[in-house]
């Protein structure tokens, strides 16, 4: 494993763990070149997925891409990071199993809603926000009133 910080391509492993409920390794390494430590994850793939965007445009899946956006909706949000890393982990493997290599990112953004919608609903929100293109407060006005019950008129 090359060493971020030099290049050094032969850095040691000084620590191994399992993380994330048992579907990765957590690494820890050393650079004898400089000295600098860092962390790995290594985990299984099953297959190589595409994501074909809304364009038409075919793009290898990435999951540090999917992860980054759900944690910018998780921001400041009362969810421990291993509940976070457990959602990501299984929204790749549901996109894994799902039997087909090429997955469209309308088929991804739906699954990552679905998930953050369990979890937390701000996040959900923030996360639709983007994924949806909402461009005014009415975009936001109406997907909000969509997620509230519908409420009853009370009898006087």
């Amino acid at each position: 494993m090359r060493c971020p910080f030099c290049g050094n391509v032969d850095t040691q492993v000084k620590d191994s763990r399992p993380a994330e409920d048992h579907v990765a390794i957590r690494r820890r390494r050393f650079c004898p070149a400089c000295g600098g430590r860092f962390t790995t994850y290594e985990r299984v793939q099953l297959r190589d997925l595409v994501v074909i965007k809304s364009n038409g445009r075919r793009e290898d899946f990435d999951r540090d891409k999917l992860e980054r956006s759900v944690r910018i909706s998780m921001q400041k949000r009362p969810v421990e990071p291993e509940r976070v890393d457990q959602m990501i982990s299984g929204i790749v493997r549901r996109l894994e199993s799902m039997g087909e290599t090429d997955i469209p990112s309308k088929v991804i953004g739906e699954i990552v809603m679905e998930s953050l919608a369990r979890i937390d609903t701000v996040a959900y929100v923030r996360f639709a926000s983007v994924y949806k293109n909402f461009q005014a407060a009415d975009d936001f006005d109406r997907f909000v009133a969509e997620l509230r019950p519908a409420t009853q008129p009370s009898d006087p």
